[in-house]
């Protein structure tokens, strides 16, 4: 067998498997992939020629991986590609690991699908992509909240769920001594101002909320052509589409051939460019340069030019 990160045991990884597909199933190889800081993750491989990808946290209750399989069996559920999931576990005192277990899809992400594209071969990949999201989107409700399995706390209003999702991210960033003065007291009249700044008619709709390239996989058909082979790591909410669409254009997971296609349906306003995808985009680069560091201040300093205009 391969090796695998020191923190999974080898009857951890048995148990799992074996629970997956039963007990004459054995590891084979165990691959690292990328993930996140809280846990680990991995692609399994048995001797059989089974794959799955395995996210585990060891010795941690944690009810992430509950959410995870209920949004990505949510999206799964309208026609959109996503890993199916196998098995879900929360931890307990008995069994000290948390861990979502779903398919492998094969593909690569989509930055890398980029490079290796024709630029033709690329377009239709953000076709397929404009596709998919008008999917998403579609899916309307009469609430604003975070998609669970469960109890939900519900908004009437966008700007005050809006605010409700960054009101902590907000909080943290004030502490942020790396961030000057004035662009913290920016933030903070626009913090106050949601009301007036991002109001606008459209209701609740179902957003993945967090679609950069790393979680949209790509792969190519026996002809040649490529297409979305997946969206992974749903975040997801009944928000606003424009929210996630400003995400998608600031880490350029879109290209303009996207925005034209999304748009054969919904047209993006001039308040969309001009005033809330700014102001969208500000809160996403406070949050990264919070979780990731100060090579985020740079272009929220720049994001924060065009919102000192509106203010």
């Amino acid at each position: 067998m391969a090796g695998h990160g020191d923190d999974i045991s080898w009857q951890t990884l048995r148990c799992i498997v074996h629970d997956w597909i039963g007990t004459t199933a054995e590891v084979a190889e165990v691959r690292p992939l990328s993930g996140g800081s809280i846990n680990t993750t991995v692609a399994l491989t048995t001797t059989a020629g089974d794959r799955a990808v395995l996210k585990i946290s060891q010795h941690r209750v944690d009810h992430s991986y509950v959410r995870e399989a209920f949004q990505l069996n949510v999206l799964r559920g309208i026609g959109v590609p996503t890993p199916q999931v196998y098995s879900c576990k929360v931890g307990t005192l008995d069994e000290p690991y948390s861990y979502l277990l779903m398919e492998f899809v094969e593909g690569i992400d989509l930055a890398t699908a980029k490079n290796g594209c024709e630029s033709s071969q690329y377009d239709h990949l953000q076709m397929h992509l404009a596709d998919l999201m008008r999917t998403i989107h579609s899916q309307a409700h009469s609430h604003y909240m975070r998609l669970t399995d469960g109890e939900r706390r519900e908004f009437s209003h966008w700007p005050e769920f809006y605010r409700s999702v960054y009101d902590g991210i907000w909080r943290e960033a004030e502490k942020v001594t790396v961030l000057p003065v004035k662009a913290r007291r920016l933030v903070g009249r626009v913090h106050e101002r949601l009301e007036r700044l991002i109001d606008q008619p459209d209701g609740p709709r179902l957003v993945h909320g967090d679609l950069w390239s790393a979680n949209v996989m790509a792969r190519q058909d026996h002809s040649g052509k490529w297409w979305i082979a997946s969206i992974l790591d749903p975040n997801c909410k009944y928000a606003h589409t424009e929210a996630e669409l400003a995400y998608m254009e600031l880490f350029r997971t879109v290209t303009p051939v996207f925005l034209r296609a999304y748009q054969s349906t919904h047209r993006l306003s001039a308040e969309y460019h001009e005033v809330r995808k700014p102001i969208y985009q500000m809160y996403d680069l406070l949050n990264h340069l919070q979780l990731f560091g100060a090579d985020y201040l740079k272009p929220l300093m720049q994001v924060l030019e065009k919102v000192g205009r509106l203010i």
